[in-house]
């Protein structure tokens, strides 16, 4: 990618580039079958008002959000529905009734898995005279957060259903330890789980009523668009990166988040250093899965501290100090939530810096 203005932005950056994310958004939309009210992505990629009002104008009202300032962020664009996809315990249950008398025109909910959070949600509701909406969660493999599906799944399901102040509005399923390369090992996988799911839904039917169900990310989300009844939630894909672009090769979506960085020093010969440390790139991963760099295949990250990023490479010759590297993410997510602001490439050029609101512990409540 060249842009006429890139030398321009300051470096570590990270660029959007505006068509990619917009391309993306419309491919997730087809994907859906078209029905953009079956989508409920998840923001925790993007963490962006701007990006979020783009979904919103291609009609997607329903979000997901990991964070409480996520859910407002969510609000603040003007979402119709947002789902916080965690069990709130204490203050963030104070904080979501903040938010719910703050924001009357967005609907809010939560999760809960177990009796002592939906009793203290429901206390905490009931205290306030205001009901609140909660997604049951379901372990459906990944042993992350959820409820088994067991033989006490039943039970908890009619508890919460029952508790004064508690609208149970339906399952929570993510199944994102599911990643198979191959589609079809993957498709089946998950719906080996998702068939012990909706057995539940069914025996329970008579007690509770019918209950949507919210399933996977951005991994499954190829499989359960399929099912017509679920609601979708992937996220990654508005983005996307390298870790799922080499994975998932049903999933066409482009790179439309880059990390720019500068040389900044040629410390001897085969070594290069940039100003690309774990500050501007996501580091949770082993040194040779943190970023692909577009058009440098030779250049290999070897190491990083705070502020330096030190790659090798055979053709040490072919570059200067101040050259600009730009580089795919291997997991996007949590570069993202490195950078306050995000530089927007349009056509080509440098035209916009969005704020990135969401990578913030609070906005306002």
């Amino acid at each position: 990618m060249t842009t006429s203005n890139l030398t321009q932005i300051d470096s570590p950056s990270l660029l959007i580039l505006k068509e990619k994310v917009e391309s993306n958004i419309d491919k997730m939309i087809v994907i859906a079958g078209g029905d953009s009210s079956r989508l409920m992505p998840h923001i925790k990629t993007n963490k962006m008002e701007n990006v979020v009002r783009i979904m919103i104008d291609k009609g997607i009202k329903k979000f997901k959000a990991a964070t409480i300032a996520e859910a407002e962020l969510a609000a603040m664009s003007g979402a119709e529905k947002v789902l916080i996809s965690h069990q709130l315990l204490g203050p963030k249950i104070d904080r979501l009734i903040s938010l719910i008398e703050k924001y009357p025109n967005t609907k809010f909910a939560s999760l809960a898995d177990c009796n002592a959070v939906v009793d203290e949600i429901s206390e905490k509701f009931s205290a306030k005279l205001i009901t609140a909406e909660i997604y049951y969660d379901i372990n459906n493999g990944m042993d992350r957060s959820g409820h088994e599906i067991d033989d006490q799944l039943a039970h908890g399901l009619k508890y919460a259903a029952s508790k004064s102040h508690i609208k149970l509005s339906g399952l929570h399923v993510y199944d994102g330890h599911i990643r198979d390369d191959d589609f079809s090992d993957r498709k089946a996988k998950i719906e080996v789980g998702m068939k012990k799911v909706y057995e539940i839904l069914v025996e329970m039917k008579s007690e509770i009523g019918d209950l949507e169900v919210i399933a996977g990310g951005t991994p499954a989300f190829t499989s359960h668009a399929f099912e017509k009844s679920r609601t979708l939630s992937p996220g990654t894909c508005v983005l996307w990166d390298w870790g799922y672009g080499d994975k998932f090769a049903e999933q066409n979506f482009e790179f439309a988040a880059l990390v720019m960085s500068r040389i900044i020093s040629k410390p001897k010969r085969g070594i290069l250093t940039t100003d690309m440390g774990h500050k501007a790139i996501s580091s949770e991963n082993p040194i040779d899965k943190r970023i692909r760099f577009l058009n440098h295949e030779d250049l290999k990250l070897v190491s990083q501290s705070e502020e330096h990023g030190v790659i090798e490479t055979e053709n040490w010759e072919n570059y200067k100090v101040g050259d600009i590297l730009l580089g795919v993410p291997y997991h996007v997510c949590p570069t993202v939530n490195l950078y306050d602001e995000a530089q927007i490439i349009e056509n080509n050029k440098w035209t916009n810096t969005w704020k990135i609101e969401g990578r913030k512990r609070k906005i306002s409540v």
